[in-house]
């Protein structure tokens, strides 16, 4: 890549990872100290915004400053949003049961076992996917028509989690929809409205990374790992086996897209290969 600061970026690769062990290491701490480890969601949003903050100190001088600005604003906006969100959702609850779940099963300590399979992993996932992140601050090209649309793009993404994440708090906050299934707003067009807009958020970081195919090439990498994590890892599958034997579940999955936003369906067939 012509012009590339390859020994500038090498060395922002090792920050990266260190801010986001940083922050996945000291949530650590505090949720040992609380016995909660449910803590580690929050600082998902968290260390991704420490990533692209260390990321565009340590790119001064380097890439274009306009681009530089535009994905740490973005990714710091997006993070910090759903770390607040996290938070306050969880407020006085205890343990998440996927976490209950998944220490029970703990060879030794609970404690050691979490630091292994969920903040050091997380922790290494955040290096990687903020892979757009960290290029798009290095890539010493102007903003184009990529970046103005990967630009578009994100604040889609953002938008449709954000309005997503709040329909689905007023429903839940209404004790009378206790135990029902939120099905309403943008819940009515897919079942995962909050993930399809992180999906959005990362293919815009992408685009705005995408100053050169070798930039692109080198970034490619990260909303393809979130994609496959939304839909068939931690993110839809999951929930989904959690909701599964809920009342009225199966009927809201045969007439809802289980992904990309579609019109409800109004003669669901149970094999229909969207649901």
């Amino acid at each position: 890549m012509t012009g590339f600061p390859w020994a500038a970026f090498a060395a922002n690769l090792a920050v990266a990872a260190g801010a986001a062990f940083t922050v996945l290491l000291l949530t650590f701490a505090l949720a040992r100290a609380r016995g909660v480890h449910r803590l580690v969601d929050i600082a998902w949003g968290a260390a991704f915004a420490a990533v692209a903050l260390a990321g565009y100190g340590m790119s001064a001088g380097h890439g274009d400053d306009g681009r530089r600005l535009l994905v740490t604003v973005a990714t710091v906006l997006w993070g910090l949003r759903l770390s607040v969100h996290i938070a306050w959702r969880g407020r006085g609850h205890g343990e998440d049961p996927r976490y209950d779940r998944m220490l029970a099963k703990a060879p030794g300590s609970r404690d050691a076992y979490a630091l292994r399979k969920v903040y050091l992993l997380q922790g290494a996932l955040v290096w990687l996917v903020s892979l757009p992140v960290q290029v798009a601050q290095y890539v010493p090209v102007p903003l184009g028509a990529s970046a103005v649309a990967g630009g578009l793009l994100w604040a889609a993404g953002l938008t449709f989690e954000s309005v997503g994440d709040f329909q689905l708090a007023r429903f839940k906050a209404d004790p009378s929809h206790h135990g029902r299934i939120m099905d309403r707003g943008l819940w009515s067009w897919t079942r995962h409205p909050n993930y399809f807009g992180d999906f959005l958020v990362w293919w815009g970081l992408f685009l705005l990374a995408c100053g050169t195919v070798q930039s692109a090439a080198l970034a490619v990498v990260s909303p393809l790992v979130m994609s496959l994590l939304l839909t068939y890892g931690s993110g839809k599958r999951l929930l989904e086996n959690h909701l599964a034997d809920r009342p009225g579940y199966a009927a809201y999955r045969a007439r809802t897209s289980g992904f990309v936003p579609l019109p409800p369906r109004r003669h669901p067939r149970p094999e229909d290969p969207r649901a």
